[in-house]
Protein backbone atom coordinates (compact mmCIF):
# COMPACT_ATOMS: atom_id res chain seq x y z
CA UNK A 1 0.00 0.00 0.00
CA UNK A 2 1.45 3.39 -0.98
CA UNK A 3 0.96 6.56 1.02
CA UNK A 4 -1.71 8.03 -1.26
CA UNK A 5 -3.81 4.92 -0.89
CA UNK A 6 -3.36 4.95 2.87
CA UNK A 7 -4.32 8.63 2.98
CA UNK A 8 -7.41 8.00 0.86
CA UNK A 9 -8.47 5.10 3.05
CA UNK A 10 -7.97 7.16 6.19
CA UNK A 11 -10.01 10.04 4.78
CA UNK A 12 -12.80 7.61 3.89
CA UNK A 13 -12.67 6.14 7.37
CA UNK A 14 -12.86 9.58 8.99
CA UNK A 15 -15.84 10.50 6.82
CA UNK A 16 -17.61 7.26 7.69
CA UNK A 17 -16.84 7.69 11.38
CA UNK A 18 -18.10 11.26 11.38
CA UNK A 19 -21.30 10.28 9.56
CA UNK A 20 -21.74 7.28 11.86
CA UNK A 21 -21.40 9.44 14.96
CA UNK A 22 -24.12 11.74 13.61
CA UNK A 23 -26.42 8.76 12.98
CA UNK A 24 -25.85 7.33 16.46
CA UNK A 25 -26.40 10.69 18.15
CA UNK A 26 -29.64 11.07 16.18
CA UNK A 27 -30.78 7.64 17.37
CA UNK A 28 -30.08 8.50 20.99
CA UNK A 29 -31.71 11.92 20.75
CA UNK A 30 -34.90 10.46 19.17
CA UNK A 31 -35.14 7.28 21.23
CA UNK A 32 -38.52 8.40 22.64
CA UNK A 33 -39.77 10.32 19.59
CA UNK A 34 -43.08 8.89 18.25
CA UNK A 35 -42.72 7.45 14.75
CA UNK A 36 -38.93 7.44 14.82
CA UNK A 37 -37.20 4.31 13.50
CA UNK A 38 -33.59 3.42 14.29
CA UNK A 39 -31.02 4.34 11.64
CA UNK A 40 -27.74 2.71 10.76
CA UNK A 41 -24.99 3.69 8.35
CA UNK A 42 -24.66 1.60 5.19
CA UNK A 43 -20.99 1.17 4.22
CA UNK A 44 -19.28 -0.52 1.28
CA UNK A 45 -15.80 -0.99 -0.10
CA UNK A 46 -14.36 2.01 -1.91
CA UNK A 47 -14.13 1.38 -5.69
CA UNK A 48 -11.04 3.61 -5.91
CA UNK A 49 -8.62 1.95 -3.54
CA UNK A 50 -10.31 -1.41 -3.42
CA UNK A 51 -9.91 -1.77 0.33
CA UNK A 52 -11.12 1.57 1.71
CA UNK A 53 -14.62 2.41 2.95
CA UNK A 54 -17.35 4.42 1.29
CA UNK A 55 -20.61 5.70 2.81
CA UNK A 56 -23.58 4.54 0.76
CA UNK A 57 -26.41 5.98 2.83
CA UNK A 58 -28.52 5.67 5.96
CA UNK A 59 -30.80 2.67 6.46
CA UNK A 60 -34.10 3.13 8.35
CA UNK A 61 -34.90 -0.05 10.30
CA UNK A 62 -38.55 -0.99 10.79
CA UNK A 63 -40.37 -4.31 11.15
CA UNK A 64 -43.53 -3.98 8.99
CA UNK A 65 -45.23 -6.98 10.65
CA UNK A 66 -44.64 -5.58 14.13
CA UNK A 67 -45.89 -2.15 13.10
CA UNK A 68 -49.00 -3.67 11.51
CA UNK A 69 -49.77 -5.65 14.68
CA UNK A 70 -49.32 -2.56 16.83
CA UNK A 71 -51.61 -0.57 14.56
CA UNK A 72 -54.27 -3.26 14.87
CA UNK A 73 -54.23 -2.85 18.65
CA UNK A 74 -54.31 0.95 18.31
CA UNK A 75 -57.47 0.78 16.19
CA UNK A 76 -59.09 -1.76 18.52
CA UNK A 77 -58.39 0.41 21.55
CA UNK A 78 -59.83 3.49 19.84
CA UNK A 79 -62.99 1.59 18.98
CA UNK A 80 -63.49 -0.02 22.38
CA UNK A 81 -62.79 3.24 24.22
CA UNK A 82 -65.59 5.01 22.35
CA UNK A 83 -68.06 2.15 22.79
CA UNK A 84 -67.25 1.81 26.49
CA UNK A 85 -67.71 5.54 27.04
CA UNK A 86 -71.21 5.40 25.55
CA UNK A 87 -72.27 2.30 27.50
CA UNK A 88 -71.02 3.84 30.74
CA UNK A 89 -72.85 7.08 29.97
CA UNK A 90 -76.12 5.23 29.32
CA UNK A 91 -75.72 3.18 32.50
CA UNK A 92 -75.26 6.43 34.44
CA UNK A 93 -78.37 7.91 32.82
CA UNK A 94 -80.46 4.92 33.88
CA UNK A 95 -78.71 4.90 37.25
CA UNK A 96 -77.68 2.08 39.57
CA UNK A 97 -80.36 0.53 41.76
CA UNK A 98 -78.98 2.17 44.94
CA UNK A 99 -79.13 5.68 43.42
CA UNK A 100 -82.08 7.74 44.65
CA UNK A 101 -82.44 9.30 41.20
CA UNK A 102 -82.35 6.04 39.21
CA UNK A 103 -85.40 4.84 37.32
CA UNK A 104 -85.85 1.93 39.68
CA UNK A 105 -85.67 4.22 42.71
CA UNK A 106 -88.10 6.71 41.16
CA UNK A 107 -90.58 3.93 40.40
CA UNK A 108 -90.21 2.50 43.90
CA UNK A 109 -90.80 5.96 45.38
CA UNK A 110 -93.94 6.41 43.26
CA UNK A 111 -95.24 2.97 44.22
CA UNK A 112 -94.54 3.67 47.88
CA UNK A 113 -96.24 7.06 47.71
CA UNK A 114 -99.42 5.44 46.35
CA UNK A 115 -99.41 2.97 49.25
CA UNK A 116 -98.85 5.80 51.71
CA UNK A 117 -101.66 7.85 50.20
CA UNK A 118 -104.02 4.86 50.23
CA UNK A 119 -103.40 4.41 53.96
CA UNK A 120 -104.72 7.95 54.57
CA UNK A 121 -106.68 8.95 51.46
CA UNK A 122 -108.01 12.20 52.91
CA UNK A 123 -104.49 13.63 53.32
CA UNK A 124 -103.90 16.29 50.66
CA UNK A 125 -100.21 16.28 51.51
CA UNK A 126 -99.87 12.56 50.77
CA UNK A 127 -101.82 12.90 47.55
CA UNK A 128 -99.60 15.79 46.45
CA UNK A 129 -96.56 13.70 47.31
CA UNK A 130 -97.84 10.81 45.18
CA UNK A 131 -98.48 13.14 42.22
CA UNK A 132 -95.02 14.66 42.49
CA UNK A 133 -93.43 11.20 42.75
CA UNK A 134 -95.18 10.27 39.51
CA UNK A 135 -93.93 13.44 37.86
CA UNK A 136 -90.39 12.73 39.08
CA UNK A 137 -90.60 9.28 37.51
CA UNK A 138 -91.68 10.74 34.17
CA UNK A 139 -88.99 13.43 34.40
CA UNK A 140 -86.31 10.80 35.02
CA UNK A 141 -87.27 9.03 31.81
CA UNK A 142 -87.25 12.40 30.02
CA UNK A 143 -83.74 13.11 31.31
CA UNK A 144 -82.44 9.69 30.31
CA UNK A 145 -83.95 10.03 26.84
CA UNK A 146 -82.43 13.48 26.41
CA UNK A 147 -79.05 12.09 27.50
CA UNK A 148 -79.24 9.40 24.84
CA UNK A 149 -80.24 11.97 22.24
CA UNK A 150 -77.27 14.17 23.18
CA UNK A 151 -74.91 11.20 23.05
CA UNK A 152 -76.20 10.41 19.57
CA UNK A 153 -75.80 14.02 18.47
CA UNK A 154 -72.27 14.10 19.88
CA UNK A 155 -71.44 10.95 17.92
CA UNK A 156 -72.78 12.59 14.74
CA UNK A 157 -70.62 15.66 15.34
CA UNK A 158 -67.55 13.55 16.07
CA UNK A 159 -68.07 11.71 12.80
CA UNK A 160 -68.01 15.03 10.97
CA UNK A 161 -64.80 16.10 12.71
CA UNK A 162 -63.14 12.74 12.11
CA UNK A 163 -64.03 12.73 8.42
CA UNK A 164 -62.49 16.18 8.06
CA UNK A 165 -59.34 15.03 9.84
CA UNK A 166 -59.23 11.85 7.75
CA UNK A 167 -59.38 13.77 4.47
CA UNK A 168 -56.62 16.16 5.51
CA UNK A 169 -54.36 13.38 6.79
CA UNK A 170 -54.73 11.32 3.62
CA UNK A 171 -53.91 14.41 1.57
CA UNK A 172 -50.79 15.01 3.69
CA UNK A 173 -49.67 11.41 3.11
CA UNK A 174 -50.21 11.89 -0.62
CA UNK A 175 -48.00 14.98 -0.52
CA UNK A 176 -45.27 13.12 1.37
CA UNK A 177 -45.45 10.28 -1.15
CA UNK A 178 -44.62 12.84 -3.83
CA UNK A 179 -41.82 14.54 -1.87
CA UNK A 180 -39.92 11.45 -0.74
CA UNK A 181 -38.78 10.23 -4.20
CA UNK A 182 -37.79 13.76 -5.23
CA UNK A 183 -35.64 14.25 -2.16
CA UNK A 184 -34.05 10.81 -2.46
CA UNK A 185 -33.19 11.43 -6.13
CA UNK A 186 -31.53 14.69 -5.17
CA UNK A 187 -29.35 12.88 -2.64
CA UNK A 188 -31.19 14.08 0.47
CA UNK A 189 -32.08 12.09 3.59
CA UNK A 190 -35.70 10.91 3.50
CA UNK A 191 -35.72 9.35 6.97
CA UNK A 192 -37.42 12.29 8.67
CA UNK A 193 -40.15 12.36 6.02
CA UNK A 194 -40.71 8.63 6.43
CA UNK A 195 -41.06 9.13 10.19
CA UNK A 196 -43.59 11.88 9.58
CA UNK A 197 -45.51 9.69 7.14
CA UNK A 198 -45.63 6.87 9.68
CA UNK A 199 -47.17 9.21 12.25
CA UNK A 200 -49.80 10.30 9.73
CA UNK A 201 -50.58 6.68 8.81
CA UNK A 202 -50.99 5.92 12.52
CA UNK A 203 -53.52 8.76 12.74
CA UNK A 204 -55.50 7.35 9.82
CA UNK A 205 -55.29 3.89 11.34
CA UNK A 206 -56.84 5.11 14.59
CA UNK A 207 -59.89 6.23 12.61
CA UNK A 208 -59.95 3.42 10.02
CA UNK A 209 -57.66 0.37 10.38
CA UNK A 210 -55.34 0.35 7.36
CA UNK A 211 -53.14 -2.06 5.47
CA UNK A 212 -49.96 -0.42 4.18
CA UNK A 213 -48.67 -1.64 0.81
CA UNK A 214 -45.12 -0.56 -0.19
CA UNK A 215 -44.77 0.83 -3.71
CA UNK A 216 -41.83 1.79 -5.90
CA UNK A 217 -39.74 4.86 -5.07
CA UNK A 218 -40.41 4.52 -1.32
CA UNK A 219 -44.09 5.34 -1.73
CA UNK A 220 -47.00 3.54 -0.01
CA UNK A 221 -50.64 2.73 -0.70
CA UNK A 222 -53.33 2.43 1.97
CA UNK A 223 -56.31 0.05 2.04
CA UNK A 224 -58.94 -0.43 4.71
CA UNK A 225 -59.70 -3.86 6.17
CA UNK A 226 -63.04 -3.67 4.39
CA UNK A 227 -61.38 -3.22 1.00
CA UNK A 228 -61.60 0.55 0.55
CA UNK A 229 -58.78 2.13 -1.44
CA UNK A 230 -57.82 5.00 0.84
CA UNK A 231 -54.67 5.99 -1.05
CA UNK A 232 -53.37 4.69 -4.34
CA UNK A 233 -51.32 7.45 -5.86
CA UNK A 234 -54.13 9.91 -5.11
CA UNK A 235 -55.93 10.15 -1.78
CA UNK A 236 -59.62 9.28 -1.65
CA UNK A 237 -62.02 11.93 -0.38
CA UNK A 238 -64.72 11.17 2.18
CA UNK A 239 -67.94 13.14 2.53
CA UNK A 240 -70.30 13.45 5.49
CA UNK A 241 -72.89 16.05 6.47
CA UNK A 242 -73.15 16.75 10.19
CA UNK A 243 -76.74 16.93 11.37
CA UNK A 244 -75.96 18.67 14.63
CA UNK A 245 -78.95 18.02 16.85
CA UNK A 246 -80.45 14.61 16.18
CA UNK A 247 -83.94 13.41 17.08
CA UNK A 248 -84.95 9.84 18.00
CA UNK A 249 -86.85 9.31 14.75
CA UNK A 250 -83.93 10.33 12.54
CA UNK A 251 -82.11 7.54 10.68
CA UNK A 252 -79.96 7.08 7.61
CA UNK A 253 -82.74 4.97 6.13
CA UNK A 254 -85.30 7.77 6.16
CA UNK A 255 -82.76 10.27 4.88
CA UNK A 256 -82.72 12.45 7.98
CA UNK A 257 -79.17 11.47 8.93
CA UNK A 258 -76.14 11.52 6.69
CA UNK A 259 -74.32 8.40 5.64
CA UNK A 260 -70.65 8.19 4.71
CA UNK A 261 -69.46 8.58 1.12
CA UNK A 262 -66.07 8.10 -0.50
CA UNK A 263 -65.40 9.71 -3.88
CA UNK A 264 -69.15 10.18 -4.27
CA UNK A 265 -70.06 6.55 -3.52
CA UNK A 266 -71.94 5.45 -0.37
CA UNK A 267 -69.92 3.45 2.18
CA UNK A 268 -71.40 0.66 4.30
CA UNK A 269 -70.65 1.47 7.94
CA UNK A 270 -72.53 -1.30 9.75
CA UNK A 271 -73.21 -5.01 9.63
CA UNK A 272 -71.09 -7.92 8.49
CA UNK A 273 -70.41 -6.27 5.12
CA UNK A 274 -69.15 -2.99 6.59
CA UNK A 275 -66.37 -1.41 4.58
CA UNK A 276 -64.84 0.24 7.62
CA UNK A 277 -64.20 -2.21 10.43
CA UNK A 278 -62.83 -1.17 13.76
CA UNK A 279 -61.32 2.15 14.69
CA UNK A 280 -62.84 5.31 16.12
CA UNK A 281 -64.92 6.19 13.03
CA UNK A 282 -66.73 2.85 12.92
CA UNK A 283 -67.36 3.14 16.68
CA UNK A 284 -69.09 6.49 16.27
CA UNK A 285 -71.34 5.11 13.53
CA UNK A 286 -72.14 2.15 15.79
CA UNK A 287 -73.08 4.53 18.60
CA UNK A 288 -75.19 6.78 16.40
CA UNK A 289 -76.95 4.16 14.30
CA UNK A 290 -77.12 1.13 16.61
CA UNK A 291 -76.35 1.57 20.30
CA UNK A 292 -78.17 4.88 20.81
CA UNK A 293 -81.16 3.60 18.83
CA UNK A 294 -81.30 0.47 20.97
CA UNK A 295 -80.95 2.52 24.17
CA UNK A 296 -83.79 4.80 23.08
CA UNK A 297 -85.96 1.76 22.33
CA UNK A 298 -85.34 0.40 25.82
CA UNK A 299 -86.37 3.70 27.42
CA UNK A 300 -89.40 3.98 25.14
CA UNK A 301 -90.45 0.46 26.11
CA UNK A 302 -90.35 1.35 29.81
CA UNK A 303 -92.39 4.49 29.10
CA UNK A 304 -94.86 2.53 26.99
CA UNK A 305 -95.30 -0.08 29.69
CA UNK A 306 -95.99 2.67 32.22
CA UNK A 307 -98.55 4.46 30.03
CA UNK A 308 -100.36 1.28 28.98
CA UNK A 309 -100.70 0.07 32.57
CA UNK A 310 -102.68 3.16 33.52
CA UNK A 311 -104.76 2.99 30.33
CA UNK A 312 -105.97 -0.50 31.23
CA UNK A 313 -109.74 -0.68 30.57
CA UNK A 314 -111.74 -0.52 33.79
CA UNK A 315 -108.83 0.70 35.90
CA UNK A 316 -110.42 4.13 36.37
CA UNK A 317 -114.25 4.07 36.03
CA UNK A 318 -114.38 7.89 35.84
CA UNK A 319 -112.22 8.09 32.70
CA UNK A 320 -113.61 7.77 29.18
CA UNK A 321 -112.17 5.19 26.79
CA UNK A 322 -110.50 7.95 24.80
CA UNK A 323 -109.06 9.82 27.79
CA UNK A 324 -105.37 9.54 28.63
CA UNK A 325 -104.37 7.69 31.75
CA UNK A 326 -102.25 8.77 34.69
CA UNK A 327 -99.20 8.94 32.40
CA UNK A 328 -99.52 10.44 28.94
CA UNK A 329 -97.71 10.91 25.65
CA UNK A 330 -97.27 14.67 25.99
CA UNK A 331 -100.88 14.95 27.19
CA UNK A 332 -102.35 12.38 24.79
CA UNK A 333 -103.19 8.69 24.93
CA UNK A 334 -100.61 6.21 23.73
CA UNK A 335 -100.43 5.72 19.96
CA UNK A 336 -98.70 2.47 18.87
CA UNK A 337 -97.52 4.24 15.71
CA UNK A 338 -95.66 6.85 17.77
CA UNK A 339 -93.43 4.71 19.99
CA UNK A 340 -90.08 6.20 18.94
CA UNK A 341 -89.08 8.97 21.34
CA UNK A 342 -91.92 8.17 23.75
CA UNK A 343 -89.65 8.39 26.80
CA UNK A 344 -88.85 12.00 25.91
CA UNK A 345 -92.57 12.88 25.68
CA UNK A 346 -93.73 10.99 28.76
CA UNK A 347 -95.55 13.21 31.27
CA UNK A 348 -97.81 12.99 34.28
CA UNK A 349 -101.43 13.78 33.48
CA UNK A 350 -101.80 17.45 34.37
CA UNK A 351 -105.26 16.89 35.90
CA UNK A 352 -103.57 15.38 38.98
CA UNK A 353 -100.45 17.55 39.06
CA UNK A 354 -100.84 20.24 41.71
CA UNK A 355 -97.87 22.16 40.27
CA UNK A 356 -99.50 22.33 36.83
CA UNK A 357 -102.93 23.54 37.91
CA UNK A 358 -104.36 20.06 38.55
CA UNK A 359 -105.85 18.48 41.65
CA UNK A 360 -104.13 15.58 43.36
CA UNK A 361 -107.45 14.43 44.88
CA UNK A 362 -108.21 12.93 41.46
CA UNK A 363 -105.74 10.19 42.34
CA UNK A 364 -108.33 9.18 44.95
CA UNK A 365 -111.55 10.08 43.18
CA UNK A 366 -110.54 9.22 39.60
CA UNK A 367 -109.00 11.19 36.76
CA UNK A 368 -112.39 12.08 35.29
CA UNK A 369 -114.09 12.89 38.60
CA UNK A 370 -115.79 16.26 38.83
CA UNK A 371 -115.76 16.38 42.65
CA UNK A 372 -113.40 15.08 45.35
CA UNK A 373 -115.95 12.50 46.43
CA UNK A 374 -115.58 10.46 49.62
CA UNK A 375 -112.25 11.53 51.23
CA UNK A 376 -111.96 8.20 53.02
CA UNK A 377 -112.30 6.00 49.93
CA UNK A 378 -108.93 4.54 48.88
CA UNK A 379 -110.27 2.17 46.22
CA UNK A 380 -108.85 4.08 43.26
CA UNK A 381 -105.48 4.61 44.93
CA UNK A 382 -105.24 0.90 45.64
CA UNK A 383 -106.15 0.13 42.02
CA UNK A 384 -103.37 2.43 40.79
CA UNK A 385 -100.89 0.75 43.11
CA UNK A 386 -102.05 -2.73 42.11
CA UNK A 387 -101.64 -2.07 38.39
CA UNK A 388 -97.93 -1.40 38.94
CA UNK A 389 -97.62 -4.87 40.43
CA UNK A 390 -99.64 -6.55 37.70
CA UNK A 391 -97.42 -8.97 35.77
CA UNK A 392 -97.90 -8.52 32.03
CA UNK A 393 -95.92 -9.05 28.80
CA UNK A 394 -93.40 -6.38 27.93
CA UNK A 395 -94.13 -4.75 24.56
CA UNK A 396 -91.89 -6.25 21.91
CA UNK A 397 -90.58 -8.83 24.41
CA UNK A 398 -87.57 -6.55 24.78
CA UNK A 399 -86.70 -7.79 28.24
CA UNK A 400 -87.77 -11.39 27.75
CA UNK A 401 -90.93 -13.29 26.92
CA UNK A 402 -92.26 -13.62 30.48
CA UNK A 403 -94.75 -11.42 32.29
CA UNK A 404 -93.16 -8.66 34.37
CA UNK A 405 -94.27 -6.17 36.99
CA UNK A 406 -93.42 -2.51 36.45
CA UNK A 407 -90.56 -2.75 38.94
CA UNK A 408 -89.20 -5.81 37.14
CA UNK A 409 -89.22 -3.92 33.83
CA UNK A 410 -87.01 -1.16 35.23
CA UNK A 411 -84.83 -3.72 37.00
CA UNK A 412 -84.37 -5.56 33.70
CA UNK A 413 -83.35 -2.28 32.07
CA UNK A 414 -80.85 -1.53 34.85
CA UNK A 415 -79.47 -5.06 34.70
CA UNK A 416 -79.06 -4.98 30.94
CA UNK A 417 -77.39 -1.56 30.85
CA UNK A 418 -75.08 -2.49 33.72
CA UNK A 419 -74.07 -5.74 32.02
CA UNK A 420 -73.46 -3.99 28.71
CA UNK A 421 -71.33 -1.32 30.40
CA UNK A 422 -69.34 -3.99 32.24
CA UNK A 423 -68.69 -6.00 29.09
CA UNK A 424 -67.68 -2.87 27.18
CA UNK A 425 -65.29 -1.88 29.97
CA UNK A 426 -63.76 -5.38 29.99
CA UNK A 427 -63.20 -5.21 26.24
CA UNK A 428 -61.60 -1.81 26.67
CA UNK A 429 -59.30 -3.10 29.41
CA UNK A 430 -58.25 -6.03 27.21
CA UNK A 431 -57.64 -3.71 24.25
CA UNK A 432 -55.60 -1.38 26.46
CA UNK A 433 -53.41 -4.23 27.67
CA UNK A 434 -52.87 -5.55 24.14
CA UNK A 435 -51.99 -2.08 22.83
CA UNK A 436 -49.55 -1.41 25.65
CA UNK A 437 -47.88 -4.77 25.11
CA UNK A 438 -47.48 -4.23 21.39
CA UNK A 439 -46.18 -0.69 21.96
CA UNK A 440 -43.62 -2.07 24.40
CA UNK A 441 -42.48 -4.76 21.96
CA UNK A 442 -42.13 -2.14 19.23
CA UNK A 443 -40.15 0.09 21.56
CA UNK A 444 -37.82 -2.80 22.42
CA UNK A 445 -37.18 -3.30 18.72
CA UNK A 446 -36.46 0.40 18.32
CA UNK A 447 -33.55 2.42 19.64
CA UNK A 448 -31.51 0.75 22.40
CA UNK A 449 -29.47 3.56 23.93
CA UNK A 450 -26.99 1.13 25.52
CA UNK A 451 -26.19 -0.44 22.15
CA UNK A 452 -26.02 2.97 20.52
CA UNK A 453 -23.45 4.15 23.07
CA UNK A 454 -21.40 1.01 22.43
CA UNK A 455 -21.50 1.79 18.71
CA UNK A 456 -20.43 5.34 19.47
CA UNK A 457 -17.37 4.05 21.36
CA UNK A 458 -16.48 1.84 18.39
CA UNK A 459 -16.86 4.79 16.06
CA UNK A 460 -14.57 6.87 18.27
CA UNK A 461 -11.95 4.12 18.15
CA UNK A 462 -12.24 3.91 14.37
CA UNK A 463 -11.97 7.69 14.10
CA UNK A 464 -8.89 7.68 16.31
CA UNK A 465 -7.27 4.90 14.27
CA UNK A 466 -7.88 6.69 10.97
CA UNK A 467 -6.66 9.95 12.43
CA UNK A 468 -3.48 8.15 13.53
CA UNK A 469 -2.96 6.82 9.98
CA UNK A 470 -3.22 10.35 8.62
CA UNK A 471 -0.69 11.55 11.20
CA UNK A 472 1.74 8.80 10.20
CA UNK A 473 1.30 9.62 6.50
CA UNK A 474 1.92 13.27 7.25
CA UNK A 475 5.12 12.43 9.15
CA UNK A 476 6.30 10.19 6.31
CA UNK A 477 5.64 12.95 3.75
CA UNK A 478 7.59 15.45 5.81
CA UNK A 479 10.49 12.96 6.09
CA UNK A 480 10.53 12.43 2.32
CA UNK A 481 10.48 16.14 1.66
CA UNK A 482 13.52 16.68 3.94
CA UNK A 483 15.56 14.06 2.06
Amino acid sequence: MNMSTALHNALGGLTAASRGAAVVSGNVANALTPGYARRSLELTTSPISGNGVRTVGVIRHQDPVLVANRRATDAELAQQSSLSAFQSQFANLVGPADDATSLAARLAAFDGSLITAASLPDSAQRLDQAARAGRNLANELNIASEGVRKARSDADRRIGAQVGSLNQTLKDIEDLNAKIPAIRNSGGDIGALQDQRQILIDQVNTLIPVNVIPRDNDQVSLYSDGGLILLEGKASEFAFTTTGETKPHMTVGNGLLSGLEMNGNPIRTGGDTAQIRGGALAAEFTIRDELAVEAQLQLDTVARDLIERFETPGLDPTAAATDPGLFTDDGSRFDPAMVTGLAARLSLNTVVDPDAGGNSWRLRAGLGAATPGDPGDSTQLQAFGAILNDARPVPGALFGTGNLRAAEVTEALLSDTGAQAHRAEQRKIFATGAQQQMAQIEAEQGVDTDQELQRLMQIEQAYSANARVMTVVDELMETLLRL
